[in-house]
């Protein structure tokens, strides 16, 4: 963490700003004292004023309220399909990596098709089959990302399966369960959390589009891509119905990016060689 912090005031800012949206959300409930549900006609589509800090929708809901309500929905959905990819993935790929032989042959070249189809188009596949919904779209995404932690994870297993303490452990006949879980998987996981700090602002990106399109969020919850998507009845006369829901995205991802490529400095390992 220190070396994080020490990395520039750039990350600094957005590792700043990250952790004041998630605080932000998690207080929703104490920081919007109105219901991002509750319609009140007679104020509908009324600009930012004291009553209404970001204004109000088309259905007189308050907008600050949907923002806070609707940055939980976003990043649970950015978390819990990151953990379903980096589990699946981290599984996959260890295990390919060490057994070796046809079982990494036959895993690696269902990894490649489902590589050449673009993450979103599989998890539009997989949502169409499941139906629209968030819950969906999480296990879409999760799902759509996993090939490409497969293959990360895979080809670290395979530099840290030819080190000596690996060796040693099969030599003394330790079961090979055992020198994954103890020895393998703690040394793969520093690149696999740098790559899931990027592909959680990417997959927040993908289930706004999907909510954008219909296939995420549905009426009338509060989701970022959703607002969006309602807004567009209003633009330009309510154009901060789109304004705030397009820079949280922004901010969001751009802070996820920075402090991801930070963290993908800080443990590499080569760049850890150079900088002694």
């Amino acid at each position: 963490m220190k070396r994080l912090w020490s990395t520039g005031l750039t990350t600094r800012a957005a590792a700043l700003v990250l952790a004041a949206i998630m605080l932000a959300v998690v207080a929703a409930p104490w920081l919007a004292q109105i219901n991002p549900l509750l319609m009140n006609i007679p104020v509908r589509l009324h600009g930012p004023s004291p009553a209404h800090v970001l204004g109000t929708d088309g259905m007189g809901r308050d907008v600050w309220s949907r923002m806070l309500f609707g940055g939980r929905l976003s990043l649970t959905v950015g978390l819990v399909a990151v953990a379903i990819e980096f589990s699946l993935g981290t599984v996959v790929g260890v295990t390919a990596g060490y057994a070796g032989g046809w079982f990494d042959l036959a895993v690696m070249r269902l990894t490649d098709i489902m590589l050449g189809m673009p993450g979103l188009i599989l998890a539009l596949f997989v949502v169409a089959l499941l139906g629209p919904g968030l819950q969906n779209v999480m296990v879409a995404l999760g799902i759509g990302g996993t090939p490409g932690v497969a293959r990360l994870v895979r080809g670290v297993t395979l530099g840290i399966r030819e080190r000596d303490y690996i060796q040693a452990a099969i030599a003394v006949g330790l079961p090979p369960t055992r020198i994954g879980l103890r020895y393998i998987l703690p040394n793969a996981l520093p690149p696999v959390l740098a790559v899931a700090t990027l592909d959680t602002g990417t997959i927040i990106l993908a289930a706004a589009g999907l909510s954008f399109i219909g296939l995420g969020a549905q009426p009338p919850s509060p989701e970022w891509g959703a607002m969006l998507a309602d807004a567009q009845k209003y633009f330009p006369n309510g154009w901060w119905l789109s304004v705030f829901p397009g820079v949280a995205i922004t901010v969001v991802v751009l802070c996820l990016n920075i402090v991801g490529d930070a963290l993908r400095d800080v443990l590499d390992p080569h760049l850890l060689r150079r900088a002694k």
